[in-house]
């Protein structure tokens, strides 16, 4: 399972934009949902 989540990682990382450089408190809706899923399959890929 862990290595599905590496793989997801690897693949978030080209596809999904990278939303670091912005203010958390002005994310859209959805961009907040996009940075929860990435950390969420980060944190997964990393247990």
């Amino acid at each position: 399972m862990k290595s599905f989540f590496k793989l997801l990682n690897t693949v978030n990382k080209k596809v999904l934009p990278s939303l670091y450089k912005k203010d958390p408190s002005k994310l859209t809706k959805l961009e907040q949902a996009i940075t929860g899923y990435r950390y969420w399959v980060l944190l997964k890929s990393l247990d």
